[in-house]
């Protein structure tokens, strides 16, 4: 049977939530005393953090590595949306998933998932979610500076939150691209930085519901919206396309550090397969080659051994703003 990455119109049954079934290769649950067989496959769940395509084209050689490694197909598929990757392996229609930290503790704390690895980026176990704008004027406090080609200001170019929040007050009645109340970087801890300034997202904002944070970083280069959400640094996963969007798109405010996401096994698989998975994911992305690969689907530098407590800290934010 060939290996590959389900195309959009074979995503994830449970995008459309419709968990009733199980996977038909999964094997029936042991009884007391017995240890759970290998399953025949295996289904790996992405997020779409980025344009879905990209991620059906780049993740093939993970799941061909895996494959070969444990002796076990693994089959990539991208799910809906955040939440239906979630729900996906608390049915047993996906045993690997690479989430983000808060679909990490969720799958944790509802479905007794085993969070094994995080991720690393240039050697930073945590991020900011970043504010971005195509109109500096207005919340540019400073004039921008470049790094790296790209543009920011009010301090945001160390790179590391939090930074420019005292600007936020200007977004009220601008038209803001933002992700689902699932995503931490594209919703959560930036609604709750306006939350904390004083804005309600829903009343002094116009939003723009977007899919991804490339579509958000686009959205603001479009001039489809004056500002933006999404993780820090966005803008380099479109920049092949948009070479100026780095001076087009100005970063001008970071949130509070995020945990970074990383991989959850579901409980239906026996901890020395959980193991062996762990130990293959981790071996592939300290090769140059499998570096690359995790880099053109995530920005991942590295996966290292998870600190599952580390992401109580999203759950909390989440809570605060109701969605828990």
């Amino acid at each position: 049977m060939p290996k590959h990455v389900l195309p959009g119109a074979a995503l994830l049954a449970v995008a459309a939530l419709a968990l009733s079934a199980c996977s038909g290769d999964a094997e029936a649950s042991p009884s007391a005393g017995e240890t759970a067989a290998d399953p025949t496959s295996l289904t790996l769940a992405l997020v779409p953090s980025q344009d879905q395509d990209g991620l059906v084209e780049t993740a093939e050689p993970l799941t061909d590595y895996l494959t070969e490694e444990l002796g076990i197909e693994v089959t990539g598929v991208v799910s809906k949306d955040y939440q239906a990757a979630v729900e996906a392996m608390g049915a047993d229609q996906a045993q690997i998933g690479f989430l983000p930290s808060l679909q990490l503790w969720q799958a944790a704390d509802m479905y007794d998932a085993s969070v094994v690895l995080q991720t690393e980026r240039n050697g930073n176990i945590s991020y900011p979610a970043q504010f971005m704008t195509n109109n500096p004027d207005k919340y540019c406090e400073d004039e921008p500076v470049e790094r790296d080609g790209m543009l920011f200001c009010n301090g945001a170019d160390a790179l590391q939150g939090p930074a420019g929040l005292d600007s936020i007050t200007n977004v009220e009645g601008a038209k803001v691209a933002l992700l689902g109340p699932a995503s931490p970087a594209g919703y959560i801890y930036p609604v709750l930085a306006l939350q904390e300034a004083g804005l309600d997202a829903d009343a002094d904002i116009e939003q723009l519901p977007v899919t991804a944070n490339d579509a958000s970083v686009l959205a603001v280069y479009n001039g489809d919206a004056e500002v933006g959400f999404s993780f820090w640094d966005a803008r380099t996963i479109v920049a092949s396309d948009t070479p100026d969007v780095g001076q087009k798109v100005v970063v001008f405010a970071l949130t509070e550090e995020i945990p970074n996401d990383g991989v959850a096994l579901a409980s239906s698989l026996s901890p020395e397969l959980q193991d062996r998975i762990t130990t293959a994911l981790e071996d592939f992305s300290n090769t140059e080659e499998g570096s690359q690969v995790l880099t053109d689907i995530y920005s991942i530098s590295k996966l290292a051994p998870a600190d599952p407590a580390s992401l109580d800290v999203v759950a909390r934010a989440a809570e605060q703003l109701g969605l828990q």
